[in-house]
């Protein structure tokens, strides 16, 4: 028995928790905090049994003081407010709670952050974000030793929608890889605990049902080999951006099995279950009625994912602190936030605002899954059509994955289809305040895979040239550069598949030259050649554009800066194509040669231009 206490003892002590007979508390949210942020109010979630009713005193501190102790519905819960002012020191805070006759004292650290904000720099138009789920990329280790204390899962590669098994040292172990191909940034899906059991061949392993927005999923790692990563990739010269869920938590987290207030989540107007309408049209349809918004924003996104109620003040506190805690705390270079008008629009903008005040060259790109530029643009800070300014840095083209998968099965005629799609919705970029905080991609892991089934090269090459040479932050999906193909026609799992190469037994290794096929080395060779030069252009990474109507079904657009210019022509048939180069004089100048970047290819710029079928050419002109 004195054993028992004695680990018990040191447990607490691990946990800077000290107690009087049994402990008050089970934990406390954020674990720890930083001086000198700009935001002076910091909120503590603390769970205990019947911790409702402490009394909380904090302990002399310069600088910091007790500013509100919110006893929630749930006798589980209690929020402490403190106030942090700007002169407060790094050291440890001594709160005492008190319940009868039980007492327990928190020793709560505030650190010293490790660098200045207005330094941390973010994910811009340089970069090429390369988008993976470590589930599906690689495993670097033993998935045994993650089952302690998580509900029962099964790990089954050849079950498509149950997990696979990758993990965080498998993306650390594969970061020469990404140098090689040419990305600049990784977006992985998110990492954070999902501790939810598999259900009828189902599990979590997407990341989007958290249930703890502190903890790295055990599956994945720990917190410390978070951090690990995203140091590795720094010195790799890799960006790192996290993806963030406010919309939402899993159906398992503590907030759900106990709710610490009844306006916690979004109940329906009905107050029975309803799942979102998944229209996001209302959200800013100047005529649009209480029930249709309400369906919305309040309907939940799936029956295991649990609404959350951001005009809650308590609960989007909870949500911008831990925003800034992973920022501070692993390192991170940016945010991609998900399902993000499903969220209340208001609270969002507050949010993003907090955030660039105290973080203000950071970016954050938004999941706006509607395909008209009127819609998305209206979401980007500064636009002139919202009644709300979202603060909103970067939004993401599904209008240009929409028209690009269109214009895939079809020939570029002298009107409306094949590339007169992608021209008709780059017109529209003066609805954007800045079209370069704009991401676009051909694919991600909620479509299909751009091959989908096939091996359509020379189109899909034509669809990465775009991607790579508009003005736009491209985003591109694992295994685009090995031609790895699918459908969601049967389950999502089926474009999100296993990278060959990332697991022991696999029977070839991608990673390497010699582990992919001929087709595949191809495809990968003509890829990282655009991607390094794409680096060091600073035409296509920061200048102008300029295009032309498409014409005997091509289309060309030049990008512009200072005395650089670089030609994009694109042959939007499936037969061969004769371009009068005339028309293009504006831009050729007096230049009369130049050299395709993917191929090596010289070509002429005099007269006529014969292109090959879907040909696709890169031409720095000199």
């Amino acid at each position: 028995m004195k054993q028992i206490v004695m680990i018990l003892s040191l447990l607490l002590s691990t946990l800077g928790l000290q107690a009087k007979g049994k402990a008050l508390i089970d934990q406390v949210e954020p674990a720890f905090w930083f001086c000198g942020m700009k935001q002076p109010s910091l909120q503590l979630m603390v769970y205990g049994a019947g911790i409702r009713d402490a009394q909380v005193a904090l302990d002399s501190y310069a600088g910091v003081h007790l500013q509100q102790v919110v006893p929630l519905e749930s006798p589980n819960y209690l929020l402490v407010y403190l106030q942090v002012e700007p002169s407060a020191q790094p050291g440890t805070l001594r709160l005492t709670f008190s319940l009868g006759k039980r007492k327990q004292v928190v020793n709560y650290e505030l650190r010293q952050r490790d660098r200045r904000p207005e330094t941390r720099t973010s994910f811009t138009a340089h970069d090429v974000l390369y988008m993976l789920m470590p589930d599906r990329f690689s495993s670097g280790r033993d998935v045994a030793a993650s089952q302690k204390g998580l509900h029962p899962y099964k790990v089954d590669r050849s079950e498509p929608s149950l997990r696979h098994g990758g993990d965080l040292e498998g993306i650390r172990q594969h970061l020469d890889y990404f140098n090689e191909l040419g990305v600049t940034a990784l977006w992985v899906t998110p990492v954070l605990e999902n501790n939810s059991p598999d259900r009828d061949r189902q599990s979590t392993y997407h990341g989007y049902a958290t249930t703890n927005y502190y903890r790295v999923d055990p599956r994945f790692g720990t917190n410390a080999e978070y951090r690990q990563l995203i140091d590795e990739c720094h010195q790799h010269g890799l960006k790192f951006v996290m993806d963030m869920i406010f919309n939402h938590t899993g159906y398992e987290h503590p907030w759900n099995l106990d709710r610490p207030s009844g306006d916690w989540f979004n109940v329906p107007h009905d107050r029975s279950y309803q799942q979102t309408s998944y229209k996001l049209t209302p959200v800013l349809d100047p005529y649009a009625s209480d029930v249709d918004r309400s369906e919305t924003v309040d309907g939940w996104f799936v029956p295991t994912m649990p609404d959350l109620n951001q005009r809650n003040p308590h609960v989007m506190r909870y949500l911008i602190q831990n925003s800034k805690w992973w920022i501070e705390t692993a390192g991170i270079d940016g945010i991609r936030m998900d399902t993000y008008p499903y969220a209340d629009r208001r609270a969002m903008a507050d949010w993003m605002e907090e955030l660039l005040q105290e973080y203000p060259h950071f970016n954050v790109v938004g999941e706006t899954w509607v395909t008209e530029p009127a819609y998305t643009s209206t979401w980007q800070t500064g636009s002139p059509n919202s009644t709300i300014d979202s603060h909103l840095p970067t939004v993401m083209d599904f209008a240009f994955f929409d028209r690009l998968t269109q214009a895939a099965g079809e020939e570029t005629d002298a009107w409306w289809e094949g590339l007169n799609r992608i021209y008709n919705s780059f017109v529209y970029d003066y609805l954007y305040p800045d079209p370069t905080h704009v991401m676009a991609f051909i694919e991600n892991h909620d479509t299909d895979r751009f091959l989908k089934n096939g091996h359509d090269v020379p189109m899909l090459k034509q669809a990465l040239t775009l991607l790579l040479t508009t003005r736009r932050i491209p985003q591109l999906y694992y295994g685009t550069e090995i031609l790895m193909g699918g459908t969601k026609e049967v389950t999502d799992g089926n474009v999100r598949k296993d990278f060959p190469g990332g697991w022991a037994g696999d029977a070839r290794n991608a990673f390497s030259k010699d582990g992919r096929t001929r087709e595949e080395q191809q495809m990968f060779a003509w890829l990282s050649r655009l991607l390094h030069w794409r680096r060091d252009s600073k035409a296509v990474t920061e200048g102008s554009m300029k295009h032309f109507c498409p014409v005997n079904g091509c289309y060309v657009y030049a990008r512009q800066q200072a005395d650089e210019t670089v030609l994009v022509i694109l042959n939007g048939t499936t037969k061969t194509a004769t371009l009068p180069l005339a028309r293009f004089a504006e831009v050729i100048g007096n230049c009369r040669q130049a050299t395709d970047v993917t191929t090596g290819r010289s070509v002429s710029l005099t007269g006529t231009l014969e292109l090959a079928p879907r040909e696709s050419l890169v031409l720095p002109l000199q």
